[in-house]
């Protein structure tokens, strides 16, 4: 791997890592982004989404498990769609001090989601 893509791979594995690790620190933030549907699970599956992004950017890091990092990042992607979906279909909301316009939650999901996709993708 060229160097330019090794310090991608590093800022990718910081990012998650330090996504996972807000998951602990300011959990009622993302409590907020489960739709209603999965709401009775919220504490649990907040729990695992900081523990997979933590395992997951340290594992990126490792050259032998790289690869299938990288494939958990874009499966874990998949699974927050529905958290994406339902922040557009909250319209204007609250999310910690941010206040959150309809037009953001649609650019990320049509655009930031598919850009952080294609950079998981590069290491398969």
């Amino acid at each position: 791997m060229n160097d330019t893509l090794h310090w991608w791979l590093t800022v990718m594995s910081i990012f998650y890592i330090v996504a996972g690790l807000n998951h602990f620190i300011q959990p009622k933030v993302y409590s907020n982004l489960f739709p209603p549907y999965l709401s009775k699970h919220k504490k649990m599956l907040n729990f695992l989404s900081g523990v997979a992004e933590v395992l997951l950017g340290i594992l990126l890091l490792v050259p032998a498990t790289k690869t299938l990092a990288a494939w958990g990042v874009i499966a874990m992607l998949v699974a927050f769609i529905p958290s994406h979906v339902y922040m557009i279909q909250q319209g204007v909301f609250k999310l910690a001090k941010f206040t959150i316009h309809p037009w953001m939650s649609w650019v990320r999901l049509l655009v930031v989601h598919p850009i952080l996709l294609a950079w998981a993708y590069q290491y398969t």
